[in-house]
């Protein structure tokens, strides 16, 4: 598989899978949650309050490691794996860009100041288990 064929195949992963995984460190040890997902191009993005223990997380330690795309199906399901360094997005137009109704549970509207994304900045990705070949690496 071509480098180009690779990130074509990781892209649309991204593309049809909002949910995924995202570890943090917390106390020194691993610290998993589900999140929601956003992509542009390469770059993740999931909403989060501001006032949240993975934003404490992340101060401390910007690095997380994501999994997203298992559908379930059975094995050889491919999947992505996601190393990234996250930053913090307070952009009214992004947040307007990626707001939908699904966050009304949390938060006022994309004007709300305790709505803020995480912005994921890739450091490594794995495509996985595309039926049983070995992990492919997208050079960065």
């Amino acid at each position: 598989m071509s480098q180009k064929e690779l990130r074509t195949t990781i892209e649309k992963i991204l593309s049809e899978s909002h949910t995924g995984t995202m570890a943090t460190v917390k106390n020194n040890k691993p610290h998993s949650r589900y999140m929601t997902f956003f992509h542009r191009d390469l770059k993740l993005y999931t909403p989060t309050d501001k006032d949240t223990d993975k934003t404490e997380e992340l101060e401390s330690n910007p690095y997380t490691h994501i999994i997203i795309g298992y559908d379930g199906k059975g094995f050889g399901d491919e999947y992505v794996e996601y190393q990234g360094k996250v930053s913090f997005n307070t952009s009214s137009d992004m947040k307007q860009e990626l707001w939908n109704d699904d966050m009304k549970m949390y938060f006022d509207g994309p004007e709300d100041p305790n709505y803020i994304l995480l912005e994921i900045e890739p450091v490594g990705i794995r495509l996985m288990n595309k039926k049983g070949e070995p992990p492919k690496e997208l050079e960065m």
